[in-house]
């Protein structure tokens, strides 16, 4: 059976924005689909966000599809970059990742949660490896995550990007509740 985590944003929950209507469209089609709510939200650390979901997608397969928000991507990324030189999963789907730039996160509580995922290290290789197959969906628009990290994708990911015109972050908060080209994406590559 193919399975399906869906990860959410830095101070995001898995009930918000397009995760509730992902997860039901992926249920209807015989995905098992698991939401987790990740640790400590409105602080997201490596050292919390990893091994936490390492512990929720336990042993890893071809089977096995991550899909990310935002933060949640950075966390799949690095997720995917620790596992064993033989683990696979059946693909990487990520809304709004970035790999080297954020805007708007300069707040005093902000910068150093933003700096450590920024700066920490993290080997796209064996990510990109690990994934076999990773897509990137991004927003011309985007308060949070600019183009250049759809560049980046590309060159150090080795990702199939995606541009869409106005759909901000891609949050509840920009009105995005359901996101079928991800859908459509996801069903073409694993159908």
């Amino acid at each position: 059976m193919k399975r399906a985590f869906l990860i959410h944003g830095w101070s995001g929950t898995p009930e918000h924005g397009w995760f509730p209507w992902l997860k039901r469209e992926l249920e209807s089609r015989g995905f098992a689909v698991e939401a987790p709510e990740m640790p400590e939200t409105d602080t997201p650390r490596i050292g919390t966000w990893v091994p936490f979901l390492a512990t929720v997608v336990g042993t890893a397969d071809e089977e096995t599809i991550l899909v990310g928000h935002s933060m949640g991507c950075q966390a799949i990324l690095r997720y995917l970059a620790d596992l064993s030189d033989d683990q696979r999963v059946g693909g990487a789907y990520l809304v709004a990742g970035f790999l080297n730039h954020l805007t708007n996160a300069d707040s005093d509580e902000e910068r150093p949660i933003a700096a450590e995922w920024l700066r920490t290290p993290l080997d796209t290789e064996r990510a990109k490896r690990a994934a076999g197959r990773i897509e990137a969906i991004f927003s011309d628009n985007d308060r949070y995550v600019p183009l250049e990290n759809e560049v980046a994708m590309r060159n150090k990911l080795g990702a199939k990007t995606i541009i869409l015109e106005e759909m901000g972050h891609f949050s509840g908060d920009d009105g995005v509740t359901e996101l079928p080209v991800l859908l459509d994406e996801i069903l073409k590559a694993q159908g």
